[in-house]
């Protein structure tokens, strides 16, 4: 897995796997260097997912589905993904809790904004009762903790309300 994009100031800047890791290889007026790159929105999901699994309450007071709605597509693909109802901006997970309660979830990693579709999907999910929370992160592992501690927080508002 290699990609490569051009900076700004013409330096060369490209993503691969060095020993298993992705890195950035930055060139710069000819010297190269190796920097870690920024994960992936995948591998943030993923630990959210493992460590939501392993919440005490999963699978009793709530379950979880995840999306990867800015997978690449081919026009055949896209056309059917539309076809059959997916929504360009829609958070990555969705929480299920008891009660008939919906926890959204988008997924940034380190400080990137917010794509186009997002700032028109989110509002407008916002509008008609269902807010989205940003979880940003830089390591699989604070990402988890951040979305263990969102539904333990959400989980817990439940608790409250019905004391």
């Amino acid at each position: 897995m290699t990609k490569s994009h051009r900076a700004a100031n013409d330096n060369h800047v490209q993503t691969v796997r060095l020993n298993g890791k992705r890195v950035r290889l930055v060139t710069k007026d000819g010297r190269v260097t190796v920097k870690p790159a920024p994960m992936l929105e995948e591998d943030m999901q993923a630990a959210m997912c493992q460590a939501l699994r392993k919440m005490p309450g999963y699978g009793t007071r709530f379950l979880f589905a995840g999306d990867m709605n800015a997978e690449r597509r081919g026009h055949k693909a896209r056309t059917k993904a539309l076809k059959t109802g997916m929504a360009a901006g829609e958070p990555d997970m969705r929480i299920y809790g008891e009660g008939g309660r919906l926890l959204l979830i988008e997924n940034k990693v380190g400080h990137s904004p917010l794509t186009a579709s997002q700032q028109v999907r989110h509002p407008a999910l916002a509008a008609i009762g269902h807010p989205v929370t940003v979880i940003r992160a830089t390591t699989p592992e604070d990402a988890a903790a951040q979305a263990v501690a969102l539904v333990a927080g959400w989980l817990g508002s439940v608790e409250k309300t019905a004391a």
